[in-house]
């Protein structure tokens, strides 16, 4: 059975703050946790007024902390902007806090723009050196080692499972060498999803962490009682992608009844193609969609993101996602 999953961007709505949007992830969670999501992520991003998850560890804290059995994690840390070693400080004091409950998915983007990459006081030749240091986390993470005078107080011997994202063959081909587990981000940049799938599964090599290929998925799904409804609440993340391609990322907007009202005929096209990986519509319309993506991608896992700008009715999408699958 497909496990599902969470992606949470603690969007921060018009007429709400960044409290509301983390309280709002932490009853989300706690929903969550209820109706049988395996797992609860939220993303590194900084410089984004509408995303309140760029202390993206302090973040997990939060919702760890509202719920007692979903694992709960980074979906990622955007590991080229930090020291390896304080990550595998953050976590392991999470782990410790949560044991068992802990994921760690790594990306090698910036989360966000060239200048305020300099503010983070990091090179952009910082991604060269992804591999490296995941393999130096890694360490940090495990077993201490005979003679090894840096250890990371929590975080040794830990164990805080890893994960690679990507939306490129480089972090499928990383994940297949590591043994890891390895997550698309299908859900904003679907180009490569077939392919690096195909590259993940037929390169991989078991580890201490993963003995068989997992590939988990992204896909935006959004869920109504009707169709209609279902694609009027999507016009607010087609409007949040409409903006990154303006230059203009703000608030999330409330949903609006005709959506080619916004966007222009060329940012319509462009913001179809980063949303090709969406599922909207009624349970009967979305569960088609789903059985569709899953035969295309065999995925073992999908990374579900509702993004629905009222907070009961995302809940009310997420639910209806749930029952699906227990049907």
């Amino acid at each position: 059975m497909t496990d599902i999953s969470i992606l949470d961007l603690v969007r921060i709505r018009e007429g709400g703050d960044a409290r509301r949007a983390l309280d709002c992830a932490r009853d989300l969670a706690r929903h969550a946790e209820a109706w049988g999501y395996r797992r609860f992520w939220m993303a590194e991003h900084h410089n984004m007024s509408g995303i309140a998850s760029a202390a993206t560890s302090v973040a997990i804290g939060h919702v760890a902390a509202g719920t007692s059995t979903i694992r709960v994690g980074a979906g990622g840390v955007m590991l080229p902007n930090h020291s390896p070693l304080v990550i595998a400080e953050q976590f392991g004091t999470l782990e410790a806090l949560f044991p068992g409950r802990i994921d760690l998915g790594l990306g090698r983007a910036p989360g966000t723009d060239q200048l305020t990459l300099r503010a983070l006081r990091r090179s952009p030749s910082s991604a060269d050196s992804f591999p490296q240091d995941v393999l130096e986390l890694q360490a940090y993470l495990g077993p201490v080692m005979e003679g090894q005078r840096i250890r990371a107080v929590p975080g040794a011997n830990s164990n805080v499972p890893l994960w690679i994202l990507g939306s490129s063959t480089f972090g499928a081909t990383l994940a297949a060498q590591l043994g890891l587990p390895y997550a698309f981000a299908s859900h904003f940049a679907p180009d490569a999803l077939d392919l690096a799938l195909d590259v993940y599964r037929a390169h991989f090599q078991p580890s201490g962490q993963q003995q068989a290929p997992h590939a988990m998925a992204g896909v935006n799904i959004i869920a109504a009682d009707t169709d209609d409804e279902a694609r009027r609440l999507a016009t607010t993340q087609q409007m949040s992608v409409t903006d990154i391609f303006r230059g203009t990322r703000g608030l999330s907007h409330p949903p609006i009844d005709d959506i080619d009202d916004y966007w222009t005929p060329t940012e319509k096209i462009q913001a179809q193609r980063m949303l090709a990986c969406s599922i909207v519509g009624s349970p009967a319309t979305v569960a088609r969609g789903i059985e569709q993506f899953l035969q295309r991608t065999r995925a073992d896992e999908l990374m579900i993101v509702s993004d629905v700008f009222d907070h009961q009715k995302r809940l009310h999408s997420y639910r209806l996602i749930a029952e699906l699958f227990k049907a």
